[in-house]
């Protein structure tokens, strides 16, 4: 049994964090899905840049919507959504064997939109329509002008990837305004089935204290955080409120694990898969370390429900100077810096290639 396929029998989903639309062409994401397990999909401006900046497999399709007088923000996301519904069709039968827990795929709406919370709503209702298929999240960030769209959106009935999600703290908030969403639909009486994960990046944390801290704890504060999250996870799934809401038709907003692609060279190429293997969540990785998980992974337990030596070791790091929410705030601050920056980058591709096709004719 491949590693990949164990770790989908302990109960974790196992989604790629990448889309081209070679790997839809070639049939390879459709072997992802029938041989490794894969059930799903993620995607960000920093994806799509790199797809369309190192490949000419767009070039047909900008020159045909450069002619139809589209141009920029309004051409990028014809483009994204053709390769999202097609993934969406790829992962359908997932998405209707599981009633709707798996087989997802996601699109971000423009990061410039952070701190805008109506035209975040607008959009990611827009978005939604367009794309016309039920198992498409729409990633709203977790900020605090973002929770109100979360809210609403949830309340509207699309469902949404929260990410940009750090501590337990941000992602309780993000919990919070689901709930608070689907609690609005059951008192109108609206269907409580609404789709949600909520995304809590994990390397980003050890990357922030690499060559700061003592050598035995590089590499353990993402996954630290990754169990105390876990464990506040299960305790709210296990709460009244929430119960409250299952018992009137809603299903648990997902907890994903994303960024789990190894940045210490010296680490595991596999660290954050292994580590954080648990039921009822979702690990989003990079193709690379799908490819090495399924090539000499190792899954031997789950999480523990108790959040384990979570608290010993995050101890530890505030010993050091390093509060987790202070920390959390400037990493989730950061995080939404480098959103835009990718996003003005692909603007930016998009720009040039558009120019340069429009010369050659």
């Amino acid at each position: 049994m491949k590693p990949t396929q164990k770790l989908h029998d302990f109960g974790q989903s196992l989604w790629l964090d990448n889309i081209t639309r070679d790997l839809l062409s070639s049939g390879t994401l459709r072997r992802y899905r029938d041989e490794l397990s894969v059930t799903g999909l993620t995607s960000n401006p920093t994806i799509f840049d790199h797809a369309i900046k190192n490949s000419g497999s767009y070039d047909d399709a900008i020159r045909q919507k450069l002619a139809e007088g589209k141009s920029g923000e309004e051409l990028f996301f014809e483009l994204a959504l053709e390769d999202l519904v097609l993934a969406a069709d790829l992962f359908r039968p997932i998405y209707d064997d599981s009633s709707g827990v798996d087989g997802w795929v996601s699109l971000e709406v423009s990061p410039l939109l952070a701190h805008d919370t109506k035209t975040t709503l607008n959009e990611a209702k827009d978005l939604h329509a367009r794309a016309d298929r039920p198992n498409l999240f729409i990633k709203i960030p977790g900020t605090e002008e973002g929770l109100p769209a979360i809210e609403e959106a949830i309340f509207a009935g699309i469902p949404v990837n929260v990410t940009l999600l750090f501590s337990p703290v941000q992602y309780v908030a993000a919990a919070e305004a689901y709930l608070k969403g689907i609690e609005r639909r059951i008192a109108a009486g609206l269907s409580p089935q609404v789709g949600s994960v909520a995304s809590v990046f994990i390397s980003r944390w050890d990357g922030a204290v690499m060559g700061k801290v003592p050598e035995p704890l590089n590499d353990k504060f993402g996954i630290a955080i990754g169990k105390s999250i876990y464990k506040t996870y299960r305790d709210l799934l296990s709460s009244t409120r929430w119960q409250r809401a299952f018992n009137s038709g809603a299903r648990p907003q997902r907890l994903l694990f994303a960024s789990t692609g190894t940045k210490d060279p010296k680490a595991s190429d596999v660290l954050y898969i292994k580590e954080l293997a648990a039921p009822l969540t979702v690990n989003t990785m990079p193709e690379k370390t799908l490819n090495a998980f399924a090539e000499h992974g190792e899954v031997s337990e789950t999480l523990p429900l108790d959040g384990g030596d979570s608290g010993t070791v995050l101890a530890q790091f505030k010993a050091l100077g390093f509060e987790v929410e202070s920390l959390a705030a400037k990493l989730q601050s950061d995080g939404a810096a480098s959103f835009v920056a990718s996003w003005n980058e692909l603007m930016a591709v998009i720009e040039s290639k558009s120019a340069a096709l429009q010369t050659a004719g």
